[in-house]
């Protein structure tokens, strides 16, 4: 069974990671401009959950080296958003990554929902628990359920790039999807600088 570590701040120096790491945020809001980032969620693979709390006027500079580290391939549920949210406010590119959402689209684009609930209960079985994603994320203290719920969104990232991968491969789209992975720093750049609607690949 793993464990949910929390840490105020920054990543303590001496953890080590796999070169594969599952990420996600928590914020104040959807507004990349106006919401503030609150926690970055690090999943190991082995059932580990890592929550980093971010603290304003202190800089998580072991977070961000492991999130710019080029060897670190970080698995992400809409990475898009992600993405510019740590642009935006810590300042860094997050890459090499892999979006979940994008691959579930690509081998399953008549599915009903590409969230991360749905694909979990289709691929995995797992049935997420989605109450505390609307709550109060800048908390000076979290509750534990929050905590769990924030480790969940992490937590089974692994196991999905796995079971993706097969249907990419067997859908003849793997190599559609790494472009589309590897374009994703840029577009959550386009994002930050208001090409998000209209969007420029628009007609």
């Amino acid at each position: 069974m793993g464990k949910i570590f929390f840490y105020k701040a920054d990543l303590p120096a001496k953890i080590s990671f796999p070169n594969v790491i599952s990420v996600d945020t928590e914020t104040m809001g959807l507004d990349l401009h106006r919401d503030r980032l609150c926690l970055v969620q690090i999943g190991d693979g082995q059932g580990n959950a890592y929550l980093v709390q971010i603290v304003a006027g202190k800089e998580p500079k072991n977070l961000k080296k492991l999130l710019t580290n080029p060897k670190v391939l970080k698995i992400f549920h809409y990475a898009r958003f992600d993405l510019a949210k740590m642009l935006h406010d810590l300042d860094i590119v997050c890459a090499p990554v892999y979006c979940t959402k994008i691959a579930h689209k690509l081998v399953r684009p008549s599915a009903p929902m590409h969230g991360l609930k749905a694909i979990c209960s289709e691929l995995l079985g797992v049935e997420l628990e989605k109450e505390q994603q609307l709550s109060d994320w800048g908390a000076e203290d979290l509750t534990d359920a929050q905590k769990q719920y924030a480790a969940n969104d992490v937590l089974y990232l692994h196991a999905l790039k796995e079971k993706l991968d097969a249907l990419l491969v067997r859908e003849g789209r793997k190599d559609l999807a790494q472009a589309c992975f590897d374009f994703l720093p840029a577009r959550a750049e386009l994002d930050l600088n208001s090409f998000k609607n209209p969007d420029i690949f628009e007609h």
